[in-house]
C-alpha cells in the first residue's frame, strides 16, 4: 500500500527543516488561519519574499528597508539677504531669513503638488524694517495672483499647496499683520501730472482712462474724480434767461487722493473701485444757441454729470431743466429750470432764477440768471437789469484752486427814450458768460468758458435799433481723476 500521509506521531521534533521542504510544496491555502504564530518566525522576512516591496507616503515611493521624512520641515542654515539675490524655496524645506541689512525675496516652487510645505521665519526680527516678499512664481497665494509681503518683526509662516485655483495656503501665521503685498493704481489715458504720492489725469476732452494694474486695499485700488457737465446756452429769444451750469459731482476721500480743498459738494469717502480694464470718457459739449441748447452729459464710470438747461425763451419749456436750470424770460412772471435734475446726492446744481414780471413798456424786459452748482440763478432785480448767473464751487483736485460750473446771465432789453440802456446780469463764478445788454454795442450773451461748464449769457435786445442779439453758448465740461499711485 503507498504512503499517502505521514503521521503528526510519527515526526519527531525539529525532524524537518526548511532543506527537507522543497520549494513551492506549501502553498497559502495548505496553512490554516492562525496556525503560524509570531513564536514560529524565527529571524526576518526578505523583502523579495514580499508582495509589495515598497510604500507610498505623501505621494513619494519609498522602498522597504528606505527612510523619509514625514510631516517634517527640514530647516536650511540662515539665508543672509544682500538685497540682489532671491532665494528659490524647494518643497519641504524651512527657510530662517536674515533681513538685518536688506529687504529678501523668496520664490516659491514653480511646479508644486498639493501637500508641498514652505516654512519662513523671521530669523532676526528686522522684517518690519526690511520686508520680506515672497514670490508666487506664477501660482496664487491665498486665491489671488498677487506676491505676499511680511512686514512684521518676528513673523513666521507655513505655506501648503492645495491647488490651481487657491494656490499656496497659510496654515500657520504668527505676528503677521497683512501678507498682502501693497499695490497701487496704475493707469494712463489724459493729461497726467503728478502731485507728490499723487497721479492727477485732466481730460478736457472725450478719451479713455486706462487701468493696467488695479491695486489692492494694502496699497491703494480707488480713485476719486470730478465730473463736469457741458454748461447750456442762453436763451434763444429776446432778453432771455441765461443758461444753467453743467452738473457738477465730485468725489473726496483723502487716503485716496491725499490732502487737498474740496468743493462743498463733495461725495466725501465717494471713491469709486477701480479694475484693470478701459473706462471710456466722455466730456460734454457745451449747449449751442437755439431751442435746443442744453449742454451734454459728461461721464466716467458709473458717474454721469447731466447737461445744464438752457435759457428760456419767452415761453417756458422743460429744456430749461438739467444740472442747473437755466433762469426765466423777463417778459411774464415764469419760473426757471430745476437743477439737480435727475437728483443725486450731493446735489450737482442749482436752479434757474424766475422773472418776476413787474416789468413795464414793450422793449424793458429782463431775463433771470441760470442756475450754478453753488447758488440758484438770481431773478431779474427791475425792467432794466437783468438776473446774475449762480455761482460756481472751488475744488483744488487738479492741485491748482479752480471755479467751475457757474450760470450764464440773463439778457436784458433797451429803454425807450431818456432812459439808460438795460443791463445784462453778470455770469456766475466758474465760467458763467456774462447776459446782452440793451445797448447796441453789446446786445450778444457770452459763452460760458471752455471747461468750466458754465452757462451761456442770454441774449440782449436794443429797440429801436439792431434788435436781438445772439445768446452765448454753454462752456464744455471737463473730467479729472486723482489717486494714490505710490
Amino acid at each position: 500500500m503507498a504512503l499517502t500521509k505521514v503521521q503528526k506521531t510519527g515526526i519527531t521534533d525539529n525532524a524537518i527543516d526548511a532543506d527537507k521542504i522543497e520549494d513551492g510544496t506549501i502553498v497559502a491555502a495548505d496553512i490554516a488561519p492562525g496556525t503560524i504564530t509570531n513564536a514560529k518566525l524565527a529571524g526576518s522576512i526578505a523583502n523579495d519574499k514580499l508582495a509589495n516591496s515598497s510604500i507610498t507616503v505623501n505621494g513619494t515611493s519609498v522602498s522597504l528597508g528606505g527612510s523619509v521624512s514625514a510631516g517634517k520641515v527640514q530647516w536650511q542654515s540662515v539665508v543672509t539677504a544682500d538685497g540682489s539675490t532671491a532665494t528659490s524655496a524647494v518643497a519641504g524645506n524651512g527657510y530662517f531669513i536674515d533681513t538685518t541689512s536688506a529687504a529678501h525675496t523668496i520664490n516659491l516652487p514653480g511646479s508644486p503638488s498639493a501637500g508641498d510645505t514652505i516654512a519662513i521665519k523671521d530669523y532676526a526680527g528686522t522684517f518690519g524694517t526690511n520686508n520680506l516678499t515672497i514670490g508666487r512664481n506664477g501660482n496664487n497665494i491665498q486665491g489671488v495672483a498677487n506676491d505676499s509681503l511680511i512686514s512684521t518683526n518676528r513673523a513666521s509662516v507655513v505655506l501648503v499647496y492645495i491647488d490651481a485655483t487657491k494656490g499656496w495656503l497659510y496654515t500657520n501665521e504668527s505676528n503677521v499683520a497683512d501678507l498682502q503685498q501693497a499695490l497701487y493704481v496704475t493707469a494712463t489715458g489724459g493729461t497726467i501730472t503728478t502731485s507728490g504720492n499723487f497721479k492727477i489725469h485732466k481730460f478736457t476732452g472725450d478719451g479713455c482712462f486706462v487701468v493696467s494694474c488695479a491695486g489692492n486695499p494694502r496699497g491703494n485700488n480707488k480713485v476719486d474724480y470730478l465730473v463736469v457737465a457741458g454748461g447750456g446756452a442762453g436763451g434763444p429769444g429776446s432778453r432771455a434767461g441765461g443758461g444753467g451750469a453743467g452738473g457738477f459731482r465730485e468725489s473726496y476721500t483723502p487716503a485716496v487722493s491725499g490732502p487737498y480743498t474740496a468743493s462743498p459738494l463733495k461725495a466725501a469717502c465717494g471713491a469709486l473701485t477701480v479694475s484693470a480694464q478701459t473706462y471710456p470718457i466722455t466730456v460734454g459739449a457745451g449747449g449751442s444757441p437755439g431751442c435746443s441748447g442744453n449742454g451734454s452729459n459728461s461721464v466716467f464710470s458709473t458717474i454721469t454729470s447731466a447737461g445744464g438747461g438752457r435759457g428760456l425763451n419767452p415761453s417756458p419749456s422743460p429744456q430749461a431743466s438739467g444740472g442747473s436750470g437755466g433762469g426765466a424770460c423777463g417778459r411774464s412772471p415764469l419760473t426757471g429750470g430745476s437743477g439737480n435734475t435727475p437728483p443725486v446726492s450731493p446735489p450737482q446744481g442749482n436752479a434757474g432764477g424766475n422773472s418776476d414780471g413787474a416789468q413795464s413798456g414793450a422793449d424793458t424786459y429782463s431775463g433771470a440768471g441760470g442756475g450754478g452748482a453753488g447758488t440758484s440763478g438770481s431773478p431779474n432785480p427791475s425792467a432794466t437789469q437783468a438776473g446774475s448767473g449762480g455761482s460756481g464751487v472751488t475744488t483744488s483736485i487738479s492741485d491748482t484752486p479752480t471755479t467751475y460750473a457757474g450760470g450764464g446771465g440773463g439778457g436784458s432789453g433797451s429803454v425807450i427814450g431818456p432812459d439808460p440802456d438795460g443791463n445784462g446780469g453778470s455770469g456766475g463764478s466758474g465760467g458763467g458768460g456774462a447776459g446782452g445788454n440793451g445797448s447796441p454795442s453789446g446786445i450778444n450773451g457770452t459763452s460760458g468758458s471752455v471747461n468750466t461748464g458754465g452757462g451761456g449769457g442770454g441774449n440782449g435786445l436794443f429797440s429801436p435799433g439792431p434788435g436781438i442779439g445772439i445768446s452765448g453758448a454753454g462752456g464744455k465740461g471737463i473730467v479729472i481723476i486723482r489717486y494714490k499711485f505710490q
